[in-house]
């Protein structure tokens, strides 16, 4: 429907059990407000006439035709109409459970909510737990329409005894229903107007509820959130131009603003904004898929969130309470590896605790349950392998919502309630205060891996004691000198009795959180130097590793355990055997070496 006039346009969900009539609620409410195409309501009564089927306004979905042949909605349809006050997107979300996930994605996109539960049925399982979906996705505003009145005779007790059940349920999942209203979807009662057949509800009728309901802060004038979707880099014809690409989901950008990216910290000022076939633009708004380019040249990544010096951080962090549905036939556990996707992030994740599992349709809950089952709500901490930037519910909708994929499918998802501390927590806030007070070269890193063939890497070599480590890291250092590589060998030794000596003498505790951080600085600059870090350290964990990853671009690090004994938990890219040649050792780094692309491998 275009929108031809200065009326506001509202995205609204309608859900409910499955044959509690939503569907012809939505369908008296087009006839009502002579919202289909004209003579579209004779069609379809005289469809209905020469087939001997009683005529339903469920049939005037023309985008439900399979709800007429398989007696349930199975996706979500978008049905359009209007009010004197506004246009509407109608989002009709099927009400079988086995269709729970195509509920939950018509959902996402609504301001408000219709719930929709039969007078003669009553509150059914299904009521409650789309209730507890919506509070979920965070939407508050929703009007209870407590439909076929006309089968219980518009008993005023029969709503009453509903309003009352579903009243307190909903009181629980913090829902306060803005109103309840008794309706016949089939006769019209209370939709367009009020009804004589009950004259002791005196309230607002469905299409004037519609019109009750708050607008949303219009995302513009929120503050600035773009996902990087990607980076083009252009070099023909003396074009040196390189644009981050992505759609802005909140607010607004202005050639000369200054960026700052997240979760590294880095920071820019705006050049130019760019569109395909557009003008010149000084400014970029939300909903627009636009690219900008940068004064200084800094490298980001995709998954990074481009946000307006100034205005609120996002979180950033690798650990995070949530509210998660699961769908997935196989349940969620912990132990295993999943991933989470989030705006333009992709990350591995696992399921680090179960706060409790709830069950959406009576609020019971399993404060020791060891997995969430298939249509379970439940509050967990999810842990991912890298830090991440993301914005709680009640900030930004958008950026908190995650799906959760494990083979290849989407199984679960949610919204994100807390950012928790973790063990990096110290250090990522120094490597963000780095980055933001960076002073770039004008030798940015392209340049420098074009000029020496080679991406920067820091070759983490670990493993016990007295096991070959050195002779293995001295070995590759040589080889890759000998090909022409920028590359540099640092034993662990070389920190701890140089940079890290005033703390190596200090009598004052543990200090390896601070070895590790002084550590990664310097494998930061040498990487940023465009070199091939070799550093041997003894029996490095992966908290070690995770530390070093806070100062370090994780996509820049590879880790090779030497020994047939693993000793500590690190996640190795390569494991040599003990009784492995020091020149085959070598061979089998740098053939990993060219299979990450760090290299050049030849034909």
């Amino acid at each position: 429907m275009e929108n031809k006039d200065n009326r506001e346009q509202m995205n609204i969900v309608i859900a409910g059990h499955v044959d509690h009539g939503k569907s012809t609620i939505i369908g008296r409410m087009l006839a009502d407000t002579k919202s289909l195409p004209e003579g579209k309501l004779a069609q379809v009564k005289e469809n209905c006439r020469l087939n001997s089927k009683p005529f339903e306004y469920a049939f005037l979905l023309d985008a439900l035709k399979d709800e007429q042949s398989q007696g349930i909605t199975i996706d979500a349809a978008r049905v359009f109409f209007q009010t004197k006050k506004r246009h509407y997107i109608i989002i009709d979300a099927p009400g079988h459970i086995e269709f729970l996930k195509n509920m939950i994605t018509g959902a996402s996109r609504a301001e408000a909510a219709l719930l929709v539960i039969d007078a003669a049925e009553g509150v059914r399982e299904n009521s409650r737990r789309h209730g507890y979906m919506l509070s979920m996705l965070g939407i508050k505003q929703v009007t209870v329409l407590v439909n076929k009145m006309d089968l219980v005779d518009y008993k005023q007790q029969v709503f009453d005894d509903i309003v009352t059940e579903y009243s307190d349920f909903l009181r629980k999942i913090n829902v306060e229903p803005d109103l309840f209203i008794p309706v016949s979807g089939r006769e019209g009662d209370n939709v367009a107007g009020l009804s004589e057949r009950t004259p002791w509800y005196t309230g607002s009728t469905v299409l004037d509820s519609l019109d009750i309901f708050k607008k949303e802060k219009a995302p513009v004038e929120k503050d600035f959130r773009m996902p990087v979707q990607d980076v083009y880099k252009f070099t023909g014809q003396g074009d040196d131009r390189r644009i981050i690409a992505g759609t802005v989901d909140s607010g607004m950008l202005h050639v000369g603003d200054e960026v700052v990216f997240y979760p590294s910290g880095k920071r820019s000022r705006v050049k130019t904004i760019e569109g395909f076939n557009l003008p010149e633009q000084t400014s970029a708004e939300a909903g627009q898929a636009i690219g900008f380019t940068m004064e200084e040249q800094i490298y980001v990544a995709r998954g990074e969130t481009a946000t307006v010096a100034g205005q609120k951080k996002p979180q950033v962090t690798t650990r995070f309470k949530v509210s998660l549905f699961w769908l997935g036939k196989n349940p969620f556990i912990r132990k295993k590896d999943y991933s989470i996707k989030i705006g333009t992030i992709k990350v591995d994740a696992r399921l680090e605790e179960i706060i409790r599992v709830i069950d959406a349709s009576n609020l019971n809950n399993d404060e020791k349950s060891e997995q969430v089952k298939r249509h379970d709500v439940a509050e967990c901490i999810l842990k991912v392998n890298k830090a991440i930037a993301f914005d709680l519910a009640e900030d930004f909708a958008d950026s908190s919502r995650f799906v959760i994929v494990d083979d290849y499918e989407i199984r679960g998802g949610g919204i994100i309630r807390e950012a928790l501390e973790d063990k990096q927590t110290w250090m990522r806030d120094k490597v963000l205060v780095r980055n933001f007070k960076w002073e770039p070269s004008q030798i940015g890193m392209e340049s420098r891996a074009e000029k020496y063939n080679q991406k920067s890497t820091l070759v983490l070599v670990t493993g016990e004691r007295d096991i070959g480590k050195k002779t293995v890291a001295k070995g590759l250092e040589k080889r890759l000198f000998a090909d022409g590589k920028v590359v540099y060998f640092m034993g662990i030794g070389n920190v701890l009795y140089g940079v890290d000596a005033d703390i190596k003498e200090a009598k004052n505790g543990n200090n390896r959180q601070e070895h590790m951080r002084r550590l990664a600085e310097i494998a930061h600059l040498l990487l940023d130097a465009g070199m091939i870090l070799v550093v041997t350290a003894v029996e490095l964990t992966q908290d070690d590793l995770e530390q070093i990853k806070t100062a370090v671009n994780p996509d820049k690090i590879e880790t090779v355990w030497v020994g047939d004994n693993k000793t500590t938990d690190i996640a190795a890219d390569l494991t040599i055997p003990t009784q492995t040649e020091p020149d085959e050792a070598v061979d089998r780094i740098k053939s990993l070496l060219q299979e990450r692309g760090i290299i050049f491998k030849p034909w």
